[in-house]
């Protein structure tokens, strides 16, 4: 008989847990985080779980606090015990750290990957990733989820004629692609050019939109600079809409008024990061509980995830 798994969450990822949970069928294991007065805090299993597999759920976005208490966790499912320790990461912090780029600069990415294997983790579940390669930065199993499974059908039930993805930089050209090729869509692609980071300097357009419904793709937002600026250079080269969709929404500093004021007529984003501000009415919430908890089944049943790949 198959022993179940156990679910837990960080305090900052339980609003996305809890539906992950309800989706898996079970509820999230009994988990205490003491807190000390200096800001430290210790989190502690009320449950026995020697010999289980456990799923810890935690995206790691801001403050660093998000990760340091998913380490604790793996430290503490490590030390109790259990047989199987997966670190269920919706979002992936420091992963735009993913290369030495400049002199005397960390590759962030990797030394997540490092201490969440150091802490414990023996499996790590996440979802787009900012760069595939970051992957490799593990020496345990990667199941990498792709949203895609997600946003298709969203995309389809929009019924939009002359459909055309685009992509805001050069970067995301290859997703931007696979979007067109599945959807049998065309495809645009805008080049940016930045001198400091999270500021456009300039960008211009690679292709036609002349009436055409655009479909702006990415896999996060942080400052929405660039995607604002995506959306008015696609509607002043005659575009009837444009529209987003992406998978984290950081949405940091000005991001939720720039995504208010923008051409956008719709930003899709999923639940991996919980929204700071709920006002923003073309803001779209498309849930990855499903997902998740479809794919935890799996790995638990050690069955494969290939049937949740679309593109």
């Amino acid at each position: 008989m198959e022993q179940p798994a156990f679910l837990f969450t960080t305090r900052g990822t339980k609003e996305l847990a809890t539906k992950i949970a309800e989706q898996y069928g079970q509820e999230l294991g009994k988990l205490k985080v003491v807190e000390f007065s200096d800001g430290e805090y210790q989190p502690a299993f009320e449950q026995p779980i020697r010999g289980a597999r456990v799923f810890l759920i935690g995206s790691t976005f801001q403050p660093s606090d998000n990760l340091m208490e998913l380490l604790l966790m793996c430290d503490a499912a490590k030390r109790a015990s259990a047989k199987s320790i997966t670190a269920v990461i919706p979002y992936y912090g420091y992963a735009r750290q993913d290369r030495k780029d400049a002199p005397r600069v960390p590759i962030g990415a990797k030394l997540v990957a490092k201490m969440l294997t150091e802490a414990g983790a023996t499996r790590v579940m996440t979802m787009d990733l900012h760069a595939d390669q970051i992957q490799g930065f593990f020496e345990i199993p990667v199941d990498h989820i792709y949203a895609s499974t997600i946003f298709v059908d969203y995309i389809k039930s929009l019924n939009l004629d002359n459909l055309t993805i685009a992509s805001p930089d050069m970067g995301g050209a290859k997703r931007a692609n696979n979007y067109a090729k599945y959807l049998n869509a065309g495809i645009v692609i805008c080049h940016k050019e930045r001198k400091v980071a999270n500021q456009v300097d300039n960008m211009m357009l690679i292709g036609d939109v002349k009436d055409k419904n655009v479909v702006l793709v990415d896999d996060m937002i942080d400052t929405a600079g660039t995607l604002a600026k995506a959306a008015e250079l696609i509607m002043s080269k005659g575009a009837k809409s444009v529209r987003a969709i992406a998978t984290h929404a950081v949405l940091s500093g000005a991001a939720y008024e720039r995504l208010n004021d923008s051409m956008l007529e719709e930003i899709a984003v999923t639940d991996s990061i919980p929204l700071k501000n709920t006002s923003v009415s073309k803001i779209k919430v498309l849930s990855c509980a499903p997902l998740f908890a479809d794919v935890m089944h799996l790995v638990h049943s050690n069955k494969s995830i290939s049937s949740k790949f679309i593109i």
